[in-house]
């Protein structure tokens, strides 16, 4: 029997089950319900709403008609720290996390808090912390809310109560592992899963794994990179993947973490994984410059019962330019060439928009959404990119590429609306130069405090290139025609994540302080509300007592946070209003006035900089502090901006904080490893960046 025919008979069988009252795998059925993609939009229970990551509600009590009565019906100051987070609610709850996993529970009519748990991963996580930003999200399932933690825990809470009702460690632990966790977990079928990040800092092997939602036992367990043959292979999927790495890759670790995407298709029982980058970034280090190096950068589908490897598509073989393939992955189906298809679409880091057959893994079509330079096209019969030769800097040779690193599209998630038929994008336009002159191939190491080398030299600031700072716009996509549709500008280098609903409604916060409705149809501006801070993190709207709510965090966060130079406004962590802020028709509150207060550099009339120390600490910062306090210390509201730090001022209060870790329960990590010197050199960098900042 064909696997549509499969499918349609398992299709079948659910509903019976479910109009019996339980679900195909033996579970409550309001659970599952709640997450199927034809769910009511009641609740807003998952990370992208449903099983199949639309971040799509058919509620239409709120719609283009009468949008613009659209008011402010409370909002919640929150404390300093990462709140870029997708919130979730559910029966008259919203749930949300900020910081490192500290999960709050507020009344979704009132914005009274209901409580809070700190899991502590800030005090826990020590290493983990120099290269991770937060909580990206939660998941809900049969009244227990779960959250990865920075030191690689997940958690499962009491929805009610907030009370922990089990946690897990999922990463080895210890000093040598870099593993952490910011994305969403997903649950499906009395099952909770979830990945890790890390495969930028250190030697790190991707996996998932899948825990029982009640007790939190692990089910199985599915690795995305093959580890050493001599260790034997976990599976048949591993020994294919073997095939296509050479040298010893496993030395690396070879990276492939899934550190945000993952969906579940409810109708075959299927997880799809979204895997990322290699570790080094360089092919030529990692695998001898050989070989397609799966599972990296691809859509790897799963067995959801067992973890067994179903198939996969590689968006880029032999990655080399961190163009993970991590980015959100939705479920829709799709009249194409006059058949109904069931499709997974994606558009990933590299500028394509790629939709694929969910029962067999076949590329369907695929056409650049964005600025792209590295490929000419993508080769539908083979499924591969025809890349320009010159995109690998062969023979030390730099290559401008577009996109860079940050991708034509990251983690701040797209939208698919099923009455539209139409895929809302917020894009990026940023080129990076790429080169590996220089650097040692076969004896490459990584760096002390390796957060930006992958054995590749990558200039962070394309305005060195004569190009612009980076911009974005927001764009309906037709996936089937695979065209652009509409656009708008949107402030600065991004614009927040999407949600769009059956009301033809497209909603997006902005850099710039801003959130907005725009035409799903038209890309109209139809309604905006100034926050008066950041609004990057994924909207939501849901019902309480018949009423249609729309709800948002404020706060900057995550990784743009580092390029704050590139920023064409100032966004300074201290100042920064992070406020959840939940919108009804015909609300009437109103915010207190913004104070935008202008940032300071510390002026000491007295100093006179050692500029032989500052030139020996600029590349110490970079590694150790640029990632969160931002490249040539310009902050872009992820961390302070440390020219503004008084504590530079006192070698003391400095040492105390970088090197002794005082602050480690705010999320600033320990750097024990710095002996005095290069203590001095870093805060005489910082100190030196500061006076010129003052004059």
């Amino acid at each position: 029997m064909s696997d549509q025919g499969l499918c349609l008979m398992k299709k079948t069988a659910i509903g019976v089950m479910l109009s019996l009252g339980v679900t195909a795998w033996g579970y409550a059925s309001d659970a599952h319900e709640k997450l199927l993609d034809i769910s009511s939009g009641s609740d807003w229970p998952a990370f992208g709403r449903t099983y199949g990551e639309q971040h799509y509600s058919p509620l239409e009590k709120i719609n283009e008609d009468n949008v613009t009565k659209l008011g402010l019906a409370w909002s919640l100051d929150l404390m300093p720290g990462h709140s870029t987070t997708g919130p979730l609610a559910v029966e008259g709850k919203i749930y949300f996390a900020t910081k490192h996993a500290v999960i709050h529970a507020v009344d979704a009519m009132t914005g009274r808090e209901v409580w809070v748990h700190d899991s502590q991963a800030a005090a826990k996580a020590e290493h983990r912390l120099r290269q991770a930003y937060g909580t990206r999200g939660i998941a809900w399932w049969n009244s227990k809310i779960y959250s990865g933690t920075t030191d690689g825990r997940l958690i499962a809470l009491d929805a009610e109560t907030g009370r922990e009702q089990w946690s897990v460690l999922t990463v080895p632990g210890g000093e040598n592992d870099v593993r952490f966790i910011s994305g969403a977990p997903r649950v499906f079928d009395g099952k909770v899963i979830i990945g890790h990040g890390g495969a930028d800092a250190g030697p790190t092997r991707g996996y998932v794994t899948a825990y029982d939602a009640e007790t939190g036992e692990q089910l199985w367990r599915f690795y995305t990179v093959p580890g050493n043959p001599a260790d034997g292979l976990e599976n048949a999927a591993m020994a294919l993947a073997a095939k296509t790495w050479s040298g010893e890759w496993w030395a690396f670790g070879g990276g492939g973490t899934v550190w945000n995407a993952i969906t579940y298709d409810a109708e075959t029982d299927t997880i799809f994984l979204g895997t990322g980058n290699g570790y080094p970034w360089n092919h030529r280090i990692r695998s001898e410059g050989k070989g397609d190096n799966l599972f990296l950068s691809s859509i790897v589908a799963l067995h959801a019962r067992t973890g067994e490897y179903k198939w996969h598509y590689q968006t880029n073989p032999g990655e080399t330019w961190d163009y993970n393939a991590a980015m959100d992955m939705q479920l829709a189906d799709l009249e194409v060439d006059g058949k109904s298809r069931k499709v997974l679409m994606t558009a990933p880091k590299n500028g394509f928009f790629y939709v694929i057959d969910r029962l067999t893994g076949e590329l369907i079509s695929a056409q650049p959404f964005a600025h792209q330079n590295w490929a000419s096209h993508i080769d539908l019969a083979t499924g591969r990119p025809v890349e320009d030769p010159d995109a690998r800097f062969p023979d030390g040779k730099t290559f401008l590429m577009w996109p860079g690193t940050v991708g034509a599209h990251n983690w701040l998630p797209m939208a698919f609306s099923p009455k539209t038929n139409l895929v809302y994008i917020p894009t990026l336009e940023m080129a990076n130069s790429y080169s590996d002159a220089g650097v040692d191939l076969k004896g490459w190491a990584p760096s002390d405090n390796n957060l930006a080398d992958g054995g590749v030299i990558v200039d962070p600031t394309p305005s060195a290139a004569g190009l612009l700072n980076g911009t974005s716009y927001l764009q309906a996509w037709n996936p089937v025609s695979q065209e652009r549709v509409w656009e708008v500008p949107t402030p600065g280098l991004t614009g927040g994540g999407v949600a769009v609903t059956a009301g033809g409604l497209v909603f997006q916060g902005q850099i710039d302080g801003n959130f907005n409705a725009y035409s799903a149809s038209s890309g109209e501006l139809l309604w905006s509300y100034e926050v008066g801070a950041p609004v990057i993190g994924p909207p939501i709207t849901y019902l309480v007592n018949g009423q249609q709510y729309v709800t948002v965090i404020s706060g900057m966060g995550t990784s743009f946070g580092i390029m704050g130079e590139l920023l064409p406004f100032s966004i300074d962590y201290r100042t920064q209003k992070r406020r959840v802020l939940t919108f009804a028709l015909n609300g009437t509150v109103t915010l207190p006035p913004s104070e935008k207060a202008e940032l300071k550099a510390v002026n000491d009339p007295n100093y006179s900089p050692d500029m032989e120390s500052a030139q020996r600490g600029e590349p110490l910062y970079e590694q150790a502090c640029g990632v969160c306090h931002g490249v040539g210390t310009v902050a872009g509201g992820t961390a302070p901006d440390l020219r503004a730090s008084y504590a530079t001022l006192d070698a003391n209060a400095f040492g105390l904080i970088v090197r002794e870790g005082l602050l480690t329960h705010n999320g600033m990590p320990r750097f024990g490893e710095f002996d005095d010197q290069k203590l001095s050199d870093i805060r005489e960098y910082i100190r030196a960046k500061a006076q010129l900042m003052s004059k």
